[in-house]
């Protein structure tokens, strides 16, 4: 199994500065790439200049995540992607588990680590934590990590489990799948994009797996801050993208509705907090989702209308009436 890891960047030569000497360090068998987003700092000038080795591809403009892997991917042979956000530290053998469970379970067609925050290392990151799920209502959430709730990491989720969806931040996925799934909707420029490549792959029957034994430690936010009006925007819209695309169609507009109104709340929420910004940030969403719906629906493809694709009914109501912070008081676990 030939693994290739692949570090999308955009005027990000600081990061990889910072870095890409773990990941050179740490991974002796994979092949390693930078996909460039038309950079206008001086990434390609340091990578040539100080990694000559690291393969380089050159996207012609800033397409965000989804065209960038896109477009870039079609450059890579290897049997396995490794997506690699650039503000990630790997540790010593943190690929050995993740090759160890491909050949293992032969019907998993994604894979994540352990995603632990680089600023505290014994606690959870926000962008992937421990494996990501969705409630009834298809709002995401993780082990380890409930809305801005960060669980300590005491190695109760050192285990290999079953997910519903893996995050971007570190996302191994077989080409073969990446391609046969037709890559990520370009659509959603960037968040969430993950969500729907993981439940268009559960919807062909392929399994994701969180693997607990290898471990990567993330900086987050440094794109996008969690709590930035534009982040905002692209959650609240492509979370409507991903239910409108994958869910059976006699649940879609009912859920649609649901959605819409509970977005309402978290804006009224907003308007309290006097954050005006991300009161306008939903109200765009929606215009958006509005304006894509038509062009979003029709890229339904195979629905499997037998998936359980929630772990429990509102992680909403969960979290802020019942006051349950974390993810074992709110759903069973179940290891694998």
């Amino acid at each position: 199994m030939k693994i290739a890891v692949v570090i999308l960047n955009w005027n990000g030569s600081k990061l990889l500065e910072k870095f890409l000497p773990s990941v050179i360090s740490y991974s002796p068998n994979a092949t390693i790439y930078v996909a460039d987003n038309a950079s206008t700092d001086n990434s390609i000038a340091f990578l040539k200049e100080h990694y000559p080795s690291i393969k380089i591809i050159q996207n012609t403009t800033n397409g965000g995540y989804a065209k960038g892997y896109n477009e870039a991917l079609q450059q890579v042979s290897e049997d396995v992607f490794c997506l690699l956000n650039s503000d990630i530290e790997v540790t010593p053998n943190w690929l050995t588990p993740i090759e160890n469970a491909f050949k293992e379970f032969k019907d998993v067609a994604i894979l994540q680590p352990k995603i632990l925050d680089y600023k505290q290392k014994n606690y959870f990151e926000y962008a992937g934590a421990a494996g990501g799920y969705l409630d009834r209502l298809g709002y995401p959430f993780c082990r380890g990590r409930i809305f801005q709730t960060l669980e300590e990491d005491k190695s109760q989720y050192n285990d290999i489990k079953e997910i519903f969806w893996a995050t971007g931040a570190c996302m191994f996925i077989k080409r073969d799948i990446f391609n046969a799934l037709g890559g990520f909707d370009e659509d959603y420029f960037a968040h969430q994009e993950e969500i729907d490549l993981c439940w268009r792959a559960q919807n062909h029957n392929y399994k994701i797996l969180y693997v607990g034994t290898s471990k990567v430690y993330h900086v987050g936010g440094a794109t996008l801050g969690n709590m930035n009006p534009k982040k905002t925007f692209l959650n609240f819209r492509n979370s409507l993208f991903s239910i409108t695309k994958n869910l059976p169609k006699r649940k879609v507009f009912p859920l649609i509705i649901a959605r819409l109104f509970l977005d309402g709340i978290a804006g009224i929420r907003f308007l309290f907090q006097l954050k005006f910004l991300h009161l306008f940030a939903i109200i765009k969403a929606h215009f958006s989702y509005y304006y894509y719906f038509f062009r979003i629906f029709k890229k339904r493809d195979t629905i499997n209308k037998d998936i359980k694709y929630f772990e429990c009914t509102s992680i909403v109501l969960s979290y802020f009436l019942k006051q349950k912070r974390y993810y074992y008081e709110i759903v069973n676990q179940r290891t694998s």
